[in-house]
């Protein structure tokens, strides 16, 4: 069986949105393996770059990988203008937006949840699951229970500009699964940016050389209800 962690270090430069030292590369050069000094962050997507700057944030001050990736995905769900990932995701074909999340630390210890509504920051109920739990993945209404145990608050996670595009999707109520669906409601459909791509990814090495990773995503657009995707 492959290690997890040897499988996520060997895996970790294939993403987008990299900060090492006090520099961003955009694109890696894969003729020659790459040389990087510890802490070092990398995320998918060009929404990533963001991201990395608040995980960098814990890094530079010797702070833990796996307070830096969710710390860094916290800049995602939280932005309302993002389709793909968090609050102002589009929702499911029932005009409900569900969250999956998943994270993992340097031990191989690991929590997620899944078909999370209501709830801006899944990859933090995702953590409280691996640390309070004997649980890896919780989902749905369960999931939402222990969210409100732990004091996360209640949110309506559609915006006005989901909802539209929701309700623009749902005039022919096509049910047929596609990926990237978003990109059709935006003018600007450019390789890697946050109407183009479903999720984000981010790992992290810390200055102790400690390996984490998050993912966290709203899902395929107006998918049916239920419906989870490979990210937890």
């Amino acid at each position: 069986m492959v290690d997890r962690r040897k499988f996520l270090k060997t895996t970790s430069l294939a993403g987008a949105s990299l900060l090492a030292g006090n520099s961003f590369a955009g694109n890696l050069n894969h003729s020659s393996p790459p040389v990087l000094d510890n802490p070092i962050v990398i995320s998918t997507w060009d929404f990533g770059i963001a991201a990395n700057a608040a995980a960098w944030n814990v890094l530079k001050n010797n702070g833990r990988a796996l307070d830096a990736v969710e710390k860094g995905v916290h800049v995602p769900e939280a932005d309302v203008t993002n389709p793909t990932v968090g609050i102002g995701g589009y929702p499911d074909r029932d005009g409900k937006v569900t969250l999956d999340a998943c994270i993992m630390d340097e031990f191989g210890n690991c929590g997620s949840v899944a078909a999370l509504q209501n709830i801006v920051h899944p990859i933090s109920v995702a953590r409280l699951v691996m640390e309070k739990t004997p649980h890896v993945m919780l989902v749905g209404d369960g999931a939402l229970q222990f969210a409100i145990q732990q004091g996360f608050k209640e949110e309506n996670l559609l915006t006005p500009e989901s909802e539209k595009a929701w309700k623009e999707w749902i005039k022919k109520s096509e049910y047929k699964p596609q990926i990237n669906i978003e990109n059709k409601f935006r003018p600007n459909k450019l390789p890697g940016n946050k109407f183009n791509h479903d999720t984000i990814g981010m790992l992290a090495i810390d200055a102790k050389g400690n390996l984490a990773g998050a993912c966290t995503t709203s899902g395929m657009a107006f998918k049916m209800h239920g419906r989870v995707g490979d990210s937890p």
